[in-house]
Formats: structure tokens, C-alpha cells, sequence
């Protein structure tokens, strides 16, 4: 159940890198969208740090 778990997150993890550099590819990257992703990484990371 925690691998599902975690695999979960690291899915999850995975999607924001691509929406990331997605963003910074960009010729006018949003500043507070990249900023927002980078957050929602740390966040996730964070947690499947705890398990």
C-alpha cells in the first residue's frame, strides 16, 4: 500500500519536472507559474521523504 503510495508521488513528481521545464523552454516563462511548480515539487518530495 505505501509503494502504490509513493509511486503515486513520484508519478506526481515526474509530471511537474516535465510542466517545469516546459515552462522554462517557454520564449516568456511565468515566473510565479515556475515558482508555484517548484513549490508543489518540494512539497511532494517532502513527503515521499517520509515514507
Amino acid at each position: 500500500m505505501v509503494t502504490s503510495h509513493v509511486s503515486a508521488l513520484q508519478a506526481k513528481h515526474l509530471g511537474l519536472e516535465r510542466s517545469l521545464r516546459e515552462e522554462l523552454n517557454r520564449p516568456s516563462p511565468d515566473v510565479s507559474k515556475i515558482q508555484a511548480l517548484k513549490r508543489q515539487k518540494l512539497r511532494l518530495k517532502e513527503e515521499i521523504a517520509l515514507h
